[in-house]
């Protein structure tokens, strides 16, 4: 057997904060690393900097010459908890100190030289980012050559110019520049020289307005121009009239500033004109928000009202008969946004003007296929989109153009300031390991071509106009949604889409980064990859059918490719993203749903085999599964992927010890919560599988499971795992089960499938929190039946009476407990709010756990963790651990059994703060003295 140390993230870890932080990093928006460059699914990077720690960690019970009691271990564990929970703080992630600590920790684990971390599946580079910031060696690799570029630009190229001055003309404005900030100057310098060159060369394509008396006259600065897809009538009436297609004619729901389109209609002259109004009934903007539509993908006819099918449209767009029509302008006043109606003449110049500019350009580049990337409908319909230049109007592709030709034209201008500021002339190129003024050129120029893909996230005609005021992108989802009306953004303006504002959050989230190691992203295929020797794996990989990130990232790579194809040429040397190696489920590659899962556990399998036998043997691994939510609600935790995943980590030749669930929503904090929810995601900690593992029977395995299940439940009880977030914490110990054995044979002799070890895993759990109910007193068990059978809801006597004789007492007894209300032949629990205000457990002669639990869930829901919930916890003294037991089984009843999420969010929302409530109740020395103190001021 071999003979390592158990890592800390193989017994515990303090989840609720990790998820906390991962939940709270959502809202943080500029400086955070992911706003470089769209990608998808990344995992919070506070779940992957505690992860990592935790991987790499010692727990204390490996070491019992220096923890020789239970009590010297768990304080030890809560000490490295303390520093996970400061270490996942957003506002510390570049903070030396904290971080400083963290690695510390590491080095008494891993001796003086510290194991790499490598990401086989690297995707949006989190891990390796988070690996790099606690000093660590960090590799990665992906097939997908948008993720590879993502990934050297987060992890490769900062560390290489890392506290170098900026070398423009004017910069060194301070002697100390740390990490990236120098190279995040130069971004933003250079950025704005483009920009500047930019509407030197195109402005006259983006004209001012006139703002009409009413509105203050002069000029402004047009924000967007909203336009509305056209066809012609199916009314033979009216077949050669084109028509609107519009899902709404809103502009602005702001309080105060209403605004919305009038279509005005003259049948006669078969035309239609729009006019912006402000203000308006209630009802004008509930037709308003309406637009044309008659329903999904169906519109009227703004002349006749004839149906405008979803298969219409696609034909006349197929016939190249889809056009567009200018429905209003948004623009920036001196006293600011206005919604106008149009100027036909100057903007019928501008068009054609656009039209003009764009016939000249050579856009071969996007005349490529697109089928993958756009997600149209089930039925197939293209609406017109068939390769990339269709996604975007002639305006947007001569300023997307001509940005790319200036970030490649700039290079030479950056490179001569460079050798000016004294970086090296000896002309080796980025991808060779440079860092001299030609690399810097290069690197600088990377960041703006990443400044483009932003604008192009906004600046196509799918991207759509928000009636609280701003542009949605193009990827305002995971996949590219067919749009009806769009919003052309003026890439010149302050607002929203403009260029200098991509440029802005590019350099900040260089700022978010900590480059405290050297970092390399490779492209190549997880199945046949020569990792570092001894490197410790953890990864991200594909998940199942999620995401088709091949096809998605089609939409960046041809712009990247034909912007950076000089700086990384090995990257851009195919037309578009590989694909057919991708290891995702997608029925419409191989052939069916079948054929495609069995691609994905075949190639999957594969990958993590190739890895299992080159990783560290010393230390565990860990892979991120993302649930989809669809897959969550059909088939819950023995769903299809999730079976199919464990089985290609089982196959390969790993024993599962541990499964943490991360959230990137508070689960304690929504009434999603309430119900059977998982987690977005979930980490597995593997270990390589010993050799001479066994058979068993199914009954053998049912045994152990019964036999080791109870009691790691109960851990994770202790740890104050949530409610919700038990049933996916429970699979680690069940598959650890499961899995370390070679086969677990049915009574037909062939192998047990994880679908069904899932299954019974779920079932154990099921009894677990059934089975402690009897460790309670009767009174709280029979209102625990009581819950179970009628909720609040009142009951007939006759049968609260056989409950509580089959539990040795009598209703009257649960009546004098304070619990039920019993009158007219009925019987009903009392709520939290009709629980006496002034009850005392000191002083109540027949306490109770239901009691306790119900003051304190009472108490925990009007403060949270305030002062007198802690005092209360304090005073409950003996029954705590109880209370917290019958948490877990009233939550387990209210989410799976009553369905009743406001219940169940209670429950769940006490245990996530357990915590942090036990710490206050465990402050207050004298719970009597304190309350009297509180009186007396």
């Amino acid at each position: 057997m071999t003979a390592y140390k158990k890592k800390l993230i193989e017994v515990a870890i303090p989840l609720e904060a990790i998820n906390a932080a991962s939940a709270r990093e959502k809202s943080i928006r500029h400086g955070h690393p992911s706003t470089l460059h769209l990608w998808w699914a990344r995992r919070p990077l506070a779940a992957c900097r505690a992860v990592l720690f935790a991987q790499l960690v010692d727990d204390p019970s490996s070491h019992p010459d220096k923890f020789p009691t239970e009590e010297a271990v768990e304080a030890e564990r809560q000490r490295l908890f303390r520093i996970i929970e400061e270490l996942v703080v957003w506002e510390n992630s570049t903070n030396d100190e904290v971080l400083e600590r963290a690695r510390i920790e590491i080095r008494k684990s891993c001796g003086d030289e510290l194991p790499a971390i490598y990401d086989p599946f690297s995707g949006g580079a989190s891990i390796p980012l988070e690996a790099q910031r606690l000093g660590l060696p960090s590799f990665g690799s992906d097939l997908n050559p948008v993720a590879v570029m993502i990934g050297k630009a987060m992890v490769e190229i900062p560390p290489r110019f890392k506290s170098n001055p900026p070398v423009h003309p004017g910069g060194r404005d301070r002697i100390h520049y740390r990490n990236a900030e120098g190279l995040a100057e130069d971004i933003r310098y250079y950025g704005e020289w483009v920009r500047e060159e930019a509407f030197r060369r195109i402005s006259h394509l983006y004209p001012q307005v006139d703002l009409p008396k009413e509105l203050g006259s002069g000029k402004a600065t047009v924000v967007a121009w909203i336009w509305a897809r056209t066809v012609p009538s199916p009314d033979p009436a009216f077949a050669d009239t084109r028509v609107p297609i519009a899902s709404s004619f809103l502009l602005s729901l702001n309080a105060g500033k209403e605004a919305w389109i009038e279509p005005i209609v003259d049948k006669r002259a078969k035309s239609v004109t729009y006019k912006v109004r402000s203000g308006g009934t209630k009802a004008q903007l509930e037709k308003a928000k309406k637009g044309t539509k008659a329903g999904r993908a169906v519109f009227n006819c703004i002349f006749s009202d004839a149906p405008i099918t979803g298969d219409y449209i696609d034909r006349q767009a197929a016939e190249g008969k889809m056009g567009k029509t200018l429905l209003a302008i948004i623009a920036e006043g001196p006293s600011g946004r206005r919604y106008l109606s149009v100027d036909s003449l100057s903007e019928q110049a501008a068009t054609v003007a656009a039209e003009a500019a764009v016939a000249k350009l050579d856009l071969g580049y996007l005349d490529i296929p697109c089928r993958g990337t756009f997600a149209s409908n089930a039925q197939g319909r293209r609406y017109g989109f068939n390769t990339f230049k269709d996604y975007f109007i002639e305006r947007q592709l001569v300023a997307l153009n001509t940005f790319g030709e200036l970030v490649r034209e700039v290079r030479s201008k950056i490179e001569k300031d460079a050798l000016a500021a004294g970086l090296s002339s000896d002309g080796m190129p980025l991808r060779e390991g440079g860092d001299g003024a030609k690399a810097y050129a290069e690197a600088v120029s990377v960041y703006l071509a990443f400044a483009i893909d932003r604008v192009a996230d906004a600046g196509s005609s799918v991207a759509t106009w928000s009636s609280s005021g701003f542009i949605r992108f193009t990827f305002a989802r995971q996949g590219i949604a067919m749009t009806w009306d769009f919003a052309e953004c003026n890439v010149f303006s302050d607002s929203t889409g403009n260029f200098l504002g991509a440029v802005e959050w590019v350099w900040k989230a260089l700022l978010g980064l900590s480059s405290n190691a050297a970092g390399k992203i490779v492209q190549h295929d997880a199945q046949t990859v020569q990792i570092p020797e001894n490197a410790v794996i953890s990864t991200d990989p594909p998940y199942y059918d999620n995401i088709g990130y091949a096809d998605l990232s089609d939409y960046f790579y041809v712009w990247l490719r034909w912007n950076i194809k000089d700086v990384f040429p090995a990257q851009s040397s195919t037309i578009t993203v590989p694909k057919a190696e991708e290891l995702v489920a997608t029925p419409y590659r191989h052939g069916g749903n079948d054929e495609a899962e069995k691609f994905f556990l075949d190639g999957m399998t594969l990958a993590i085999s190739n890895l299992a036998l080159q990783a560290s043997s010393q230390f565990p691994a860990t892979i991120y599964y993302a649930f989809k939510q669809s897959e969550v609600e059909q088939e819950g935790l023995s769903s299809t992927g999730w079976a199919t995943f464990i089985q290609a980590v089982i196959s390969a030749g790993y024993s599962i010890v541990g499964t943490w669930p991360v959230r990137t929503e508070r689960a304690a904090r929504t009434v999603a919560s309430g119900t059977n929810a998982l987690a977005n995601s979930v980490v597995l900690v593997c270990r390589r599988k010993e050799a001479a593992a066994e058979v068993i029977t199914r009954a053998e395995f049912i045994r152990a499971l019964k036999r080791e299940l109870p009691p790691a439940i109960a851990e994770l009880q202790a740890a104050n795992i949530a409610p919700a977030d038990m049933p996916q914490s429970a699979i680690g110990p069940g598959m650890g089960v499961f899995s370390r054995y070679q086969a677990v044979l049915e009574s037909d002799d062939n192998p047990m499938s994880v679908k069904t070890a899932l299954q019974l895993i779920n079932k154990e759990l099921d009894e677990y929190l059934g089975g402690i109910q009897g460790e309670f007193d009767a009174d709280t068990r029979f209102a625990i039946t009581w819950f179970e059978q009628n909720g609040l809801k009142a009951g007939e006597y006759g049968t609260a009476n056989s409950i509580a004789t089959a539990r040795g007492i009598s209703v009257d007894s649960v009546k004098h407990a304070g619990i039920v209300e019993s009158a007219a032949g009925k019987v009903r629990i009392l709520t939290r709010d009709e629980l006496d205000d002034d009850w005392e457990p000191e002083s109540d002669g027949h306490l109770t756990v239901w009691e306790c639990l119900q003051h304190l869930v009472r108490l925990h829901e009007k403060d949270g963790i305030s002062h007198e919930t802690a005092v209360l916890l304090k005073k409950i003294n003996t029954q705590a651990e109880a209370v917290k037991d019958l948490a877990y089984c009233l939550y387990d009843i209210s989410a799976n059994k009553r369905k009743d999420a406001k219940e169940a969010t209670a429950y769940n929302a006490l245990i996530a703060d357990w915590t942090e409530l036990t710490k206050a109740a465990a402050a207050i020395h004298d719970t009597s003295g304190d309350r009297q103190t509180r009186l007396d001021i």
